[in-house]
């Protein structure tokens, strides 16, 4: 190999290291903010959340059913163009899968996009046991999307073949794990499912707990954390750690449970409720850190800007 004049390298190393020191620092190597402005047009009022592994974030709005879509080290989001939404007045839950999809849930209707904002699908639930759905929650399993519904105790399921998503059709009517509970006051909210889809755990704000469902069985039973009122709203599943915002029967926060191995019990081991919290409906995990969003739904229409709060895990070197 012909050798390379020493002067030759030395000019092609100092241009190297010229070039490294221009670019773009890793976002984990650089301080990110720790408030997202969602919006500040009146009446936002944003409600769910999801981050991509790239840290792209989606936050939708319950106050005008416009998503936004922003990064994790940029302050400012600005609304994502997801046509075919304009007639929802509101939209809760959203969440990406595997493909980049953009897959959120409002009033009777699934929506799915790819990330230009171009509608690849709508599926409509049909009535439950109380009347009209009002979508609130989904998670999105390798071969499902499983969707809450606040105003029926009912879990909604598409089923995945592909790129394919099939009818939103009812899967559960969760009234049968307690019978003697008010069909009315079930109020499902956040719903999530474990690695390997075999486990959901739904929250439900009327019976302050969250029940466990297992997919294949349809067995649904609730999770035991001793005397902890855990009437959650949104929920982040990470291995057998469940981050939970409560804003109902218990101070307003993030509160983190360890469970056991089978998600039939666990602890409750950290309650963060001395946040920059505004009525906080649901977060993300990114990271070592958890995105919250403020919804100030208990003083609609609110007052702008809406925001997301930025706060460190305290499990982060926990195993999972």
């Amino acid at each position: 190999m012909p050798r390379v004049p020493t002067r030759t390298a030395c000019l092609a190393a100092t241009l190297l290291l010229t070039a490294l020191a221009g670019a773009p620092a890793p976002a984990a190597a650089r301080e990110l903010p720790d408030r997202y402005v969602v919006s500040r047009e009146a009446g936002v009022l944003p409600e769910g959340i999801t981050i991509t592994p790239d840290g792209t974030l989606y936050v939708s709005s319950d106050g005008l059913g416009t998503l936004y879509r922003g990064r994790i080290d940029t302050p400012d989001l600005a609304p994502f163009p997801a046509r075919g939404v304009a007639d929802r007045a509101s939209t809760l839950g959203v969440h990406t899968d595997r493909r980049g999809r953009v897959l959120s849930v409002g009033g009777a209707t699934l929506t799915v996009h790819d990330r230009h904002g171009r509608l690849l699908a709508r599926r409509t639930a049909e009535d439950g046991p109380l009347g009209a759905p009002h979508l609130n929650d989904l998670v999105v399993t390798d071969d499902a999307v499983y969707v809450t519904d606040w105003a029926n105790p009912v879990i909604h399921r598409a089923e995945l073949r592909g790129s394919t998503v099939g009818p939103l059709e009812p899967w559960l009517d969760i009234r049968s794990a307690w019978p003697g509970f008010p069909d009315r006051y079930w109020l499902l909210n956040g719903i999530v499912a474990d690695e390997t889809g075999s486990t959901l755990l739904v929250a439900s704000n009327g019976t302050e707990a969250v029940w466990r469902v297992g997919t294949a069985d349809r067995q649904v039973e609730r999770l035991d954390l001793g005397d902890q009122s855990f009437g959650a709203d949104g929920m982040v599943l990470r291995g057998r750690t469940l981050y939970a915002v409560l804003n109902y029967g218990a101070p307003h926060g993030v509160y983190i449970a360890k469970l056991d191995p089978d998600l039939r019990s666990g602890t409750v081991t950290h309650r963060l409720t001395d946040g920059p919290f505004d009525l906080p409906t649901t977060l993300a995990r990114h990271g070592c850190r958890l995105y919250v969003v403020n919804s100030q739904l208990d003083e609609p229409p609110g007052r702008p800007p809406y925001t997301v709060s930025a706060i460190s895990d305290p499990t982060c070197d926990d195993t999972p």
